[in-house]
C-alpha cells in the first residue's frame, strides 16, 4: 500500500474489524515494523530508527486511543499534563495554563480537571484523551476508532473536535474508523482496507 498525507489533511482509514487498521496506526509510529516497504515521517524512515530516536520522534505524534487509555490513578489534569512533564521543562504554573486551555478546547469544564477518569462519561474520557494527545502540539494526530461506543450526539461532538484539530495550524490527522458518518464528516480523503483472507 502506498499513500501520502499532506500537512493539514485529514485522512480517514476505513475497514471492517480485523482488517489491520490499528496495526497500520502502530506501524505509522514505529510500534510495529513494516514487513515490506517503509514509513517516512519528516524525512526519516521510521523502520530504520533506533529506540531512542523513535521515542523522540513519537513526541511529534498525538495518539487518541480507542478507549482513551487514561491513567486511572491520575486526575484528568495530571493525565493531560503527563506528556508535558515527561518531555519538556515547562514550569508547573505554565503547565496548569496549558491544561486549562486544552480542557476548554475540547469542551470540558474546569471542574473535570480534578476528577479521575472513572468519574467521567465515555465521551468526556474521549475528550480528555484528545486533550492529552494535543499537549505537545504535535503536527500529526492519530485517532484509533475515536467514536466507538458513543451515542450519535457525542459521536458528532468528537467529529467536530477532529475537524477543529485539523484547523490547528496545519495539523495532519489520520482517523481509523468503521463509522461512515464520521468518515464522511471529517475526511478530506478516505482509504478503504480489505482483509487478505
Amino acid at each position: 500500500m502506498l499513500f501520502r498525507s499532506a500537512p493539514g489533511e485529514t485522512l480517514v482509514i476505513l475497514g471492517e474489524s480485523g482488517c489491520g487498521k490499528t496495526v497500520l496506526l502502530k506501524t505509522l509510529i514505529g510500534l510495529v515494523r513494516p514487513q515490506a516497504g517503509e514509513v517516512r515521517f519528516e524525512g526519516n524512515a521510521i523502520g530504520r530508527l533506533g529506540e531512542r530516536q523513535l521515542a523522540r520522534l513519537r513526541t511529534r505524534y498525538g495518539f487518541v486511543f480507542q478507549g482513551a487509555a487514561l491513567f486511572d490513578s491520575l486526575s484528568i489534569h495530571d493525565n493531560i499534563a503527563f506528556p508535558i512533564r515527561e518531555h519538556t521543562r515547562v514550569p508547573e504554573e505554565q503547565v496548569a495554563e496549558i491544561v486549562d486551555d486544552l480542557l476548554a478546547e475540547v469542551g470540558l469544564p474546569r471542574s473535570a480537571a480534578a476528577k479521575k477518569p472513572g468519574e467521567l462519561s465515555g465521551g468526556m474520557r474521549k475528550r480528555a484523551g484528545l486533550a492529552r494527545a494535543l499537549a505537545l502540539e504535535p503536527p500529526v494526530v492519530l485517532y484509533d476508532e475515536p467514536t466507538t461506543g458513543l451515542d450519535p450526539i457525542m459521536t458528532d461532538v468528537i467529529a467536530e473536535l477532529i475537524l477543529k484539530v485539523g484547523q490547528r495550524g496545519g495539523v495532519t490527522s489520520v482517523v481509523v474508523t468503521h463509522d461512515m458518518h464520521t468518515a464522511r464528516k471529517v475526511g478530506d480523503r478516505i482509504i478503504m482496507l480489505y482483509p487478505l483472507f
